[in-house]
């Protein structure tokens, strides 16, 4: 997004702030491009939904299922035209680029063929009725699209979605990953800080952000869950409150459903043995296996201990489900 030209921001502008050209578009596409005779066997294809907070692993995970090449997600090159992606690609052409770091400034690097959370755009744009039919038509155009039968999605936002997908797709999968939370709390705030400063320096960043529904750091960042002890953005204990919050909710819903949920941890992504459980859980064969780079720990001292170990205690509890 730092790296746009002039008219490729003008067309993100115009997606912006003008919903009724994406929606339009597809209709469209939904026109010339849906056949029935493919929604049922898109409805019953094992999709693979990742969600958690940011900054627990998700898009290490999404790149390591998504470069097993069964998978269908959508991708930069897909933006700013996310509804129609059949239609985009014959009258949208962008020159793809060598990978470059991106934004988070975090070593993972990306061009216009990587995937990414985009799908959270749509879902912003219907209701719960509309979606439960929606979401089969634009699950199964962005399949036709890739000429593949399964789609693979990073959605930050799903972890309140996952009843709802799992009703809609039966054979769905969910991996939810989580961190260490005093590790994960120190990257939380560190990207707060790092997009607070992109996003003053450059009002498209923020734009960019807020049109995709990434509201998770910067000058438009909105809790998970409504703070009781901390308050400050700027203060560890918001982010380890806000990371006992979210993981006590999708740990109590969903610990019992290891038949389709599983939980995975950010800290043993570097064992092959880990990675072979989670090729296993999906079904899929990842000749791969690359070892993840695992970050460093990082040293901060000022925290509310007690607040701390209750997050421990939790951490531990969703090691002993993953």
């Amino acid at each position: 997004m730092q790296n746009y030209n002039l008219i490729q921001k003008t067309l993100h502008y115009l997606c912006f702030n003008f919903s009724i050209i994406n929606k339009g578009l597809y209709e469209i596409e939904k026109l010339f491009f849906l056949k029935k005779n493919f929604l049922n066997n898109t409805q019953n294809q094992k999709h693979v939904f990742i969600t958690g907070l940011p900054r627990s692993g998700t898009t290490c995970v999404l790149n390591y299922i998504f470069n097993n090449g069964e998978f269908a997600s959508l991708k930069y090159k897909n933006m700013p035209f996310l509804f129609s992606l059949n239609i985009n690609s014959k009258v949208y052409h962008q020159k793809d680029f060598d990978p470059i770091i991106r934004a988070h400034n975090d070593r993972i690097s990306f061009n216009l063929n990587s995937p990414e959370a985009f799908d959270e755009v749509f879902f912003n744009s219907f209701n719960s009725h509309e979606l439960k039919y929606e979401i089969i038509n634009y699950i199964s155009l962005i399949l036709k699209f890739y000429d593949k039968n399964t789609y693979l999605s990073k959605n930050n936002k799903n972890y309140q979605r996952i009843n709802f997908l799992k009703s809609i797709f039966p054979n769905a999968k969910f991996i939810i990953p989580f961190r260490h939370p005093l590790q994960h709390s120190i990257s939380l705030l560190n990207q707060q800080n790092n997009f607070t400063k992109l996003q003053n320096d450059e009002k498209f960043i923020l734009n960019y952000m807020n049109f995709l529904g990434h509201n998770e750091f910067g000058l438009n960042h909105k809790p998970w869950f409504k703070p009781e002890l901390y308050f400050n953005i700027n203060d560890i204990n918001y982010w380890l409150e806000q990371w006992i919050k979210f993981y006590d909710f999708i740990y109590l819903k969903h610990k019992d459903d290891t038949n389709y949920c599983k939980f995975i941890c950010y800290e043993k992504l570097d064992s092959s043995l880990y990675l072979t459980r989670l090729n296993n859980f999906l079904q899929i064969d990842n000749k791969t296996l690359t070892k993840f780079d695992v970050s460093s720990k990082k040293k901060i001292e000022k925290y509310d201990n007690d607040l701390l170990l209750t997050a421990i205690e939790l951490y531990e509890k969703l090691n002993n489900v993953a």
